[in-house]
């Protein structure tokens, strides 16, 4: 009696559900190439970790003072980085917020980190308040960012 693709295939089954190896070994070696694989991701992301080319440093904008009036005036902006060490060679932009200055105000960080920047704000008829706005652009020679918000500086009416 001839054999026919079907019977052949039937028998592929049989014999493979009676073969408990490919069943078991199968799972145990799947777990063991993850358990490696995320071991080996791990080294990986650490060594990315720690090179210092990668990672950017935000610089913070802090003005003194923070609440002034309305009028000619000078604000002392420091640049500071995470550590709290002040940042030489930043350039400070101040702009109009809700309250209104004459274009946009700048100055550069000294040796000492502090930018004075001379600013005239005014308020609108009726607006007890507003603000002014606080940008760093970061010195070129670091790797420093200013990504986050600054402080900003509130106006408010005498």
């Amino acid at each position: 009696m001839p054999h026919s693709k079907r019977d052949g295939r039937t028998a592929n089954r049989r014999s493979f559900r009676s073969d408990r190896r490919a069943i078991e070994g199968l799972p145990v070696r799947l777990v063991i190439a993850l358990v490696v694989g995320v071991a080996s991701l791990s080294v990986m992301m650490g060594m990315i970790g720690d090179i210092d080319g990668l990672a950017a440093t935000e610089v913070d904008a802090q003005p003194q003072p923070e609440v002034t009036t309305p009028g000619e005036q000078s604000l002392d902006v420091a640049v500071l980085d995470p550590d709290g060490s002040r940042v030489a060679d930043a350039t400070v932009i101040v702009r109009s917020g809700s309250a209104q200055i004459d274009g946009v105000a700048t100055a550069t960080t000294g040796s000492d980190g502090t930018a004075t920047v001379d600013v005239d704000p005014e308020l609108g008829p009726n607006q007890p308040d507003g603000t002014l706005t606080v940008d760093v652009k970061p010195p070129a020679e670091g790797d420093y960012v200013d990504e986050r918000g600054n402080t900003e500086v509130l106006v408010v009416a005498e």
